[in-house]
């Protein structure tokens, strides 16, 4: 934008200041020679210049009021008379085509209008006061949302500020990054003019910050186009290389894609299926990546079938006959139309195989959700305005806004993740932090849903963990999650979640609970990891120690192995033997027992599911009867599983003791994936004590379960 805005009266760069806007007077508009601007005298005439943008326009809002269109290009032609683009064009040509852009995607009338001023503020001498007052608040606020904020104010910052104040605006108004985005593609086409060092450094920030914006907001048609030239720019020699292979396919005299086309053709007409079947050859960065995967390149390979067809129940149509007149690569299947992707995007993805071996992909969609995989958002017109305000283009756009109040997958005015990119960037304590977390959350181009147990869900990037799932549902509150359940199961907060788990965060009761520093390597969403960074920043003498041991690593008792326990209240009908309790299964009253005959007349009593058991049945040993006495003592070894968090065993050891058991020995085993097990021999007074033992060892915050120890 004003970097290639240049006045031939004064050389190099015009860079205007946020200082010097601010002691700008008001300028005369009719100095500029604006007189038509108010007047009605040439209401209703448009430049030629801007007459291909009203046709684009218009194809998509037949009824649309062109007089603004006028108006704003009257004003930015005049304001920006003078100046010249580096590749020597008069720079009215930018906004012209940057608008012109919008206009062929299908944006509204508003958006066009703010998109032919978009660079008046920023490059000249017209005020944003002056647009609000001859073009609305909406225009106004557009308008400030993609005007950068200046070097000589914010230095080396000025760029990642600048990116920060379009997000922020954009989380009021998705248009604010529509026009950003179509603005970065004529910049990018004429790079060549530009130093190579230049030219490298925004064809990143392209690649890192707008093609992933891109992305997620579902407009295609400049994704795609911007990754070519992006591909272009920092692989040369790679993209030159992707160039012959496509030159030497399109030479070819045969094409298979063609000829599977025609019989998709005729296959939907015998069908009685109204269908458009077309040829997407896939752009370079496609090709390239699909060398990449598969090798040498055949021709199927260079493009995709796209059917398009009037209803969402003709998508299912078109996809039964094509798997029952042609042969089916049933793992390509994907259904996004019942379940759209976080883009607003709708598919039907399959492919089909030829004799030859060769595979077709096929994409199948009505013609409104081609729009909308194309523009994206750009294609909802206004999100903002009622569904009477829809174009009227189509039945199936006005359809669109019909739906707007129907949830997120209709109303794209506030997606999940801008949302949380919203949340993260305002604990991102400086420039260099929010720039690189950017770059690092827009990487992660794919989404996933999770549920909670409550019926809300959770939106996350692809490769998100439970750790992340507690900051995204509870902010810095997380810090007392001791652990998850995931799909029912107990799980680790390091577990990685998959798209449609159900997940069940596990709070503790601590208000003085602290994160772990081992989450920092789990965290992979900026929330999550600002959230942790900033504990351990303002708790310097706690992150200062060795990474918290939850619990000491050592037997906090630590004897050797304890003797055979003698059992005086068991009876057996040999009263001269020895009778001793096994460890294997630490039978209490009122288990139901068994008991067996070993060396030294010994009888020792087991469980009667115990493992033991069936193996002595196995090998022929016989079985004694043995009973339960009078006494209601009982000595009994319990294990106990726990996440770990400071002062457990201190909590656990004083429930037990409450309980009145009387600890014999215990052993600690060494956290792992910050899980603890604990295993106690205890004497109980009396056994009938036990359940409730273990239900105030279960009751400690931080243990999810304990059990009777079962050995082999």
């Amino acid at each position: 934008m004003s970097a290639e805005a240049t006045n031939p009266a004064t050389p190099g760069p015009v860079v205007p200041t946020v200082a010097r806007r601010k002691a700008r007077p008001r300028i005369d508009l009719r100095r500029l020679g604006l007189a038509a601007l108010l007047g009605n005298a040439a209401r209703g005439r448009l430049p030629d210049a801007i007459g291909h943008v009203a046709e684009a326009h218009r194809a998509h809002y037949p009824d649309a009021d062109l007089e603004p269109l006028r108006r704003a290009y009257v004003l930015a032609e005049s304001s920006h008379r003078g100046q010249m683009r580096k590749s020597g064009e008069p720079y009215i040509t930018h906004p012209l085509a940057v608008t012109l852009i919008l206009a062929e995607l299908g944006a509204e009338t508003t958006t066009l209008t703010a998109s032919l001023l978009h660079d008046t503020v920023e490059d000249t001498e017209v005020t944003l006061d002056q647009v609000g007052e001859e073009f609305g608040a909406e225009v106004r606020y557009l308008v400030d949302g993609v005007t950068k904020l200046e070097k000589v104010d914010y230095g080396a910052a000025a760029e990642p500020e600048t990116f920060r104040k379009m997000l922020v605006a954009t989380g009021s108004d998705v248009r604010v990054m529509s026009i950003n985005l179509a603005d970065r593609r004529p910049t990018m086409r004429t790079l060549g003019v530009m130093r190579r060092e230049k030219q490298e450094r925004i064809a990143k920030v392209t690649r890192d910050v707008l093609i992933p914006l891109a992305e997620r907001l579902g407009v295609q048609a400049l994704k795609t186009e911007l990754e070519d030239l992006v591909f272009a720019i920092l692989h040369p020699e790679e993209y030159e290389h992707t160039r012959e292979l496509i030159a030497v396919n399109a030479a070819r005299a045969d094409d298979p894609l063609a000829d599977i086309a025609d019989e998709v053709r005729g296959v939907l007409r015998e069908a009685d299926i109204p269908a458009e079947v077309l040829i997407r050859p896939r752009h370079f960065v496609s090709v390239h990546r699909v060398s990449r995967k598969r090798g040498e390149l055949r021709g199927c390979d260079f493009g995709r079938l796209l059917v398009l067809v009037n209803e969402d129940a003709d998508c299912y149509a078109v996809l039964g006959e094509l798997h029952t007149c042609l042969t089916p690569v049933v793992s390509e299947f994907k259904d996004f139309i019942a379940v759209p992707k976080f883009n607003l995007y709708q598919s039907l993805h399959t492919a089909v195989a030829r004799a030859d071996g060769q595979v077709a992909e096929v994409l199948i969609r009505t013609h409104q959700m081609h729009k909308v995989a194309e523009a994206g958002v750009v294609a909802l017109g206004n999100p903002y305005a009622q569904a009477a305000e829809a174009p009227a283009a189509d039945a199936d756009t006005a359809d669109t806004a019909d739906d707007a109040a129907d949830g997120e997958r209709a109303d794209p005015t506030r997606p999940g993740w801008l949302s949380r990119l919203l949340d993260w960037q305002k604990a991102a304590p400086d420039t260099d932090t929010f720039w690189s977390t950017l770059r690092e959350d827009l990487a992660q181009d794919r989404e996933i849903t999770v549920f909670r147990p409550d019926g809300g869900t959770l939106g996350l990037p692809e490769g998100a963990t439970c750790v992340d799932a507690a900051y995204a549902q509870y902010g810095e509150d997380a810090h007392a999650c001791i652990g998850a359940r995931v799909n029912g199961r107990l799980a680790t907060l390091s577990t990685v979640l998959r798209d449609g788990d159900t997940v069940q965060l596990l709070m503790g009761q601590d208000p003085a609970s602290e994160p772990s520093r081992e989450w920092l390597e789990h965290a992979h969403t900026p929330a999550a990891r600002i959230a942790i960074q900033r504990w351990i920043a303002t708790h310097p003498a706690t992150a200062a120690e060795e990474p918290p041991a939850p619990v000491p690593s050592r037997p906090a008792l630590e004897p050797q192995a304890p003797a055979p326990r003698t059992a005086s209240a068991v009876v057996t009908d040999r009263p001269d033997a020895t009778v001793r309790l096994a460890g294997c299964c630490t039978p209490v009253p009122p288990d139901e027992v068994t008991g067996f005959a070993v060396r030294g007349g010994v009888v020792t009593v087991h469980r009667v599911e115990c493992a033991a058991v069936a193996h002595m049945k196995g090998t022929g040993r016989p079985e004694m009867a043995v009973s339960w006495g009078d006494s209601a003592g009982c000595r009994v070894t319990l294990v106990a599983e726990s996440f770990g968090r400071a002062h457990l065993l201190a909590d656990l050891t004083e429930a037990m003791a409450q309980e009145g058991a009387e600890i014999v020995s215990a052993t600690v085993e060494p956290p792992s994936q910050q899980r603890v097990r604990h295993t106690y021999t205890v004497e109980l007074p009396d056994a009938a004590h036990l359940p409730d033992l273990m239900r105030a060892m279960r009751n400690v915050p931080g243990v999810y379960d304990v059990g009777r120890a079962q050995h082999q």
